[in-house]
């Protein structure tokens, strides 16, 4: 009888383990890029087909923790408080800081002799937080750490015009910011343990000259995640200097990168996805854009420390959701548990 007992206890120490619910991790490219600021919230307002399409996608695929790029952030998160009070959504936790798209230098990074250019910017945007980042989630938040303030020199060599001279004046390569728009690194409180997300928007490699000043900076920004993910200690934004936290991680992105197509660089990218600390996984297209035909440019990778249930990109055969939606892009996705 003692022993009967005994091993209906072990059997009862170990029922949380097998009951785990798998936790969710997403990312999508919104395309929720607007012409002016409040432009978008009028049409979150109004329930455009587009917007409700799009939450339709978020609540049929049901992600736990969610990265939205592309999409029209401001300083009070008014926009995203109403597409997160869409039926579907709610989620409880959101971080939004507005990042380096639209954020004005106060140079003259062209060299046109104006500085109220878009390409005077730290990143490219319309207006400060034009198509930027939210993290949405049902688990809390906390312990953020922003990079936006990194300078692209550290991460790799500068353009150069196609007699050799630098593309950007001398004097203003060493100011230029690293982030595109945003680099992140948050913990998320998961019932069975806290995760690091690092999130990530690179700028297209595409959309400039011979002397490919976005496919350097997008090689440059993966080449942040790499290295930042092999351990190396980087200063943060609020001037603290330390390495990735010891617990497993999850790297959310729109990298803009496909590791075989297109014109982006791809060392980093590749050695991104074939880092022994993550696991490339959800292997599909999530674009399917007319010049390049089907390519995989958005990424969740989730730490070999982490056991992968299931993953994949939301792509049906004629759906609805998808005719009615504006992006291009697709949801990724990949469901995780955490011993």
């Amino acid at each position: 009888m003692i022993r009967l007992l005994a091993v209906l206890w072990l059997l009862f120490l170990a029922l949380p383990l097998h009951a785990q619910t798998p936790v969710r991790f997403a990312t999508l490219n919104t395309g929720l890029g607007r012409d002016g600021p409040g432009v978008l919230l009028k049409d979150i307002l109004d329930k455009d087909a587009d917007i409700m399409a799009l939450a339709g996608i978020i609540t049929e695929t049901a992600p736990d923790i969610l990265l939205l790029t592309g999409f029209d952030t401001d300083f009070k998160n008014v926009a995203l408080g109403a597409f997160n009070a869409l039926s579907g959504l709610q989620y409880p936790y959101v971080y939004a800081p507005l990042g380096n798209g639209g954020l004005a230098s106060g140079l003259d990074i062209n060299n046109n002799g104006q500085m109220r250019d878009w390409n005077d910017n730290w990143g490219f945007g319309r207006f400060e937080g034009s198509e930027g980042m939210a993290l949405l989630s049902r688990f809390p938040l906390s312990d953020a750490r922003r990079f936006e303030q990194l300078k692209w020199q550290d991460f790799g060599p500068g353009p150069q015009n196609p007699d050799g001279t630098p593309f950007f004046p001398p004097e203003i390569w060493p100011q230029l910011r690293l982030a595109s728009h945003s680099l992140w690194d948050i913990e998320v409180a998961l019932p069975s343990g806290p995760v690091r997300l690092l999130a990530a928007h690179p700028t297209p490699p595409v959309f400039d000259g011979e002397e490919d000043a976005n496919g350097l900076r997008n090689e440059a920004e993966a080449g942040f995640l790499l290295r930042y993910i092999s351990g190396e200690a980087f200063r943060d934004d609020n001037g603290t200097i330390a390495a990735l936290a010891e617990m497993p991680v999850i790297m959310l992105a729109d990298l803009n990168a496909d590791p075989q197509k297109g014109e982006s660089r791809k060392t980093a990218l590749r050695a991104l996805l074939a880092h022994p600390r993550l696991q490339n996984v959800a292997n599909a297209p999530t674009v399917d854009w007319a010049a390049t035909g089907p390519m995989r440019v958005d990424y969740v990778l989730p730490d070999t420390a982490l056991d992968v249930v299931a993953s994949g990109v939301f792509w049906p055969p004629d759906s609805p959701l998808l005719a009615a939606a504006d992006t291009r892009h697709r949801l990724v996705w990949v469901d995780v548990l955490r011993h």
